[in-house]
């Protein structure tokens, strides 16, 4: 219950400021009358970028002696981006995956769920490195500075948890907090995902080539983002979502409303209105890329609507490698 009303509070804060900032009216004017030419093509980017994400699944499953087939990782892929809309921003959606996976290869349940929190690591990391090349890019053009020193916060934590996840000279500190997470209920599958990632320690040439992968993807979604302003004529080249397209990514990954629902669209008010874009227009660009992750996910709603008709049944055999 607290929880839910905290949700409600943030969506509530948010929603409140959105409206203050905005005049509705010019808001939907601008969103009549967008390019959906530049529309189509951000959809393009964002449906097209899936099949080098579910590859890069498949990379680190094989890894850990799990043979899956690419086709089945793109679809659990688009059905995560599903689940996402009605859970909590991603979060629900890499859960999602863990479950399917998991039941689909019993007894992989840990480096199942290492592999997607490594995944989403690697798209933390990457984020980060894109936003210290935006950094760079802003210096001396644009004025954005109270986001660059929460970025700032993102490396630092970053960096910290990566070394928490593969030192191997903090295993034995670590083992101190067993005892309370034994009584928390919350020791085993804790252990199970550490030692699921931990687990890639060995991998160091997988993981750089699987983030050099991560940061291009990541990159070319920025572009998603500036095509959506684009659309409703905001005028400005793709440098400054090089600062931008990082934050509104790790924004998005906290939980603090269900798919984000106007967090992103007061961010994008926000951040765009330093850089001296209307508000109204900000809004529109806000909106317009929350329609793309919409239609993002409609190819896992038509995959579980068609799984739901044929009546395909919700477990699978193992046909993991032992």
């Amino acid at each position: 219950m607290p929880r839910s009303l905290l949700t409600l509070a943030v969506t509530g804060l948010c929603a409140a400021y959105i409206v203050w900032q905005i005049d509705l009216g010019r808001a939907l004017r601008e969103l009549r009358h967008a390019d959906y030419v530049y529309f189509a093509a951000s959809v393009a980017i964002m449906v097209g970028s899936v099949a080098p994400m579910a590859w890069r699944w498949q990379r680190l499953l094989h890894a850990r002696g799990i043979e899956a087939p690419l086709r089945w990782l793109t679809r659990t892929y688009f059905v995560a981006y599903t689940v996402g809309q009605v859970l909590p921003t991603s979060l629900g959606g890499d859960a999602s995956r863990i479950f399917e996976t998991s039941r689909r290869y019993p007894g992989f349940g840990g480096p199942v769920a290492g592999s997607v929190l490594l995944e989403r690591a690697l798209g933390g990391m990457a984020t980060l490195a894109l936003a210290a090349v935006g950094f760079a890019l802003a210096v001396g053009h644009y004025d954005v500075g109270g986001y660059l020193w929460v970025e700032l916060a993102f490396v630092v934590a970053a960096i910290l948890g990566g070394v928490v996840l593969f030192s191997r000279r903090l295993r034995r500190p670590l083992a101190f907090t067993v005892p309370l997470l034994r009584r928390l209920r919350l020791e085993r599958p804790l252990r199970a995902v550490y030692e699921g990632i931990h687990g890639y320690r060995d991998h160091a040439a997988l993981l750089a080539w699987m983030f050099v992968l991560t940061l291009a993807v990541q990159a070319v979604r920025v572009l998603a983002i500036w095509l959506a302003g684009k659309a409703v004529g905001v005028d400005l080249s793709p440098r400054p979502y090089y600062v931008m397209g990082p934050m509104l990514f790790l924004v998005i990954l906290v939980p603090f409303t269900i798919n984000g629902l106007a967090v992103r669209e007061s961010f994008f008010v926000s951040f765009l209105g330093q850089l001296h874009v209307n508000a109204d227009a900000a809004f529109a660009t806000g909106f317009l890329f929350f329609l793309v992750t919409l239609l993002l996910s409609a190819p896992g709603a038509l995959i579980l609507g068609w799984e739901a008709l044929r009546g395909k049944p919700r477990t699978w055999q193992q046909s993991a490698s032992s």
